[in-house]
């Protein structure tokens, strides 16, 4: 497990961080990211919420570590494994499946069509020079990854959409590029062709929000689910919108 330096956290670091759990138990931590923070592997001069973890170190310094990540301005559910055990486990859990992620989006122009369904295309990631992009490639080709992302829409106008993802694979990007390829990319995702302005209304980021996770726990292996309620950029665009915002869990 990942060590943290003693005192190396301001109290202010360390407010902002607890203030952000929405579980915890021996086993198993879970933060309600922002956007905004990287999960781990900043390339900036700021703390990432990796390295903010230090605040629920233990006394020998040992501090949990994260189970997956989240783009850096997606928000949502992030997990942690709080012991060495748990953390083994949840990354069987993970290479099996087993972690069931639920996401929510607001993509444009209007609902996809049709209004649920699977998308399925094979993804390929290309890196220049320090950015990385995916694409949809020929499953044929020697590096494309198979990807599956379920979809249904729960609101829509002429407008926009609020759909939700539920991915069967884990690829980077995959959400925002499957979602791309069928005509309805995530707003604010400059990167993949996402609107910046929706009838008159400022994107004010990307609008990709991790909703749940359901998976066995650790100890015991008794089915658990998490959640975290949508943050308040998200639920006011929605409003601005004239979409109705999902109910809490």
């Amino acid at each position: 497990m990942p060590r943290t330096k003693p005192n190396s956290l301001t109290r202010e670091e360390i407010d902002f961080v607890t203030g952000l759990v929405i579980h915890q138990d021996d086993e198993l931590l879970a933060l309600a990211k922002p956007a905004g923070i990287s999960s781990q592997g900043g390339r900036i001069d700021v703390n990432t919420l990796d390295e903010l973890l230090g605040a629920f170190a233990k006394p020998s310094g040992v501090r949990p570590r994260l189970v997956h990540r989240l783009d850096r301005d997606t928000s949502g559910v992030l997990l942690a494994a709080r012991s060495q055990p748990a953390a083994a486990y949840m990354g069987k859990m993970m290479m099996g499946r087993r972690i069931r992620k639920t996401y929510l989006a607001v993509v444009a122009p209007g609902a996809p069509a049709p209004r649920e369904g699977l998308i399925e295309a094979a993804l390929l990631r290309e890196d220049i020079g320090r950015e990385s992009r995916v694409k949809v490639a020929d499953p044929a080709h020697p590096e494309a990854k198979a990807a599956a992302t379920r979809y249904r829409t729960l609101a829509a106008n002429d407008a926009a959409a609020l759909v939700e993802l539920r991915p069967q694979t884990g690829r980077m990007h995959q959400l925002r590029v499957h979602l791309a390829h069928i005509g309805r990319p995530i707003a604010g995702d400059a990167r993949y062709g996402g609107a910046l302005v929706l009838a008159g209304v400022p994107v004010p980021r990307l609008m990709l929000h991790a909703a749940s996770l359901a998976f066995p726990h650790p100890n015991g292996g008794k089915e658990t689910r998490i959640d975290a309620g949508l943050p308040p950029d998200m639920l006011d665009l929605l409003g601005r919108l004239g979409l109705s915002a999902p109910e809490a869990g």
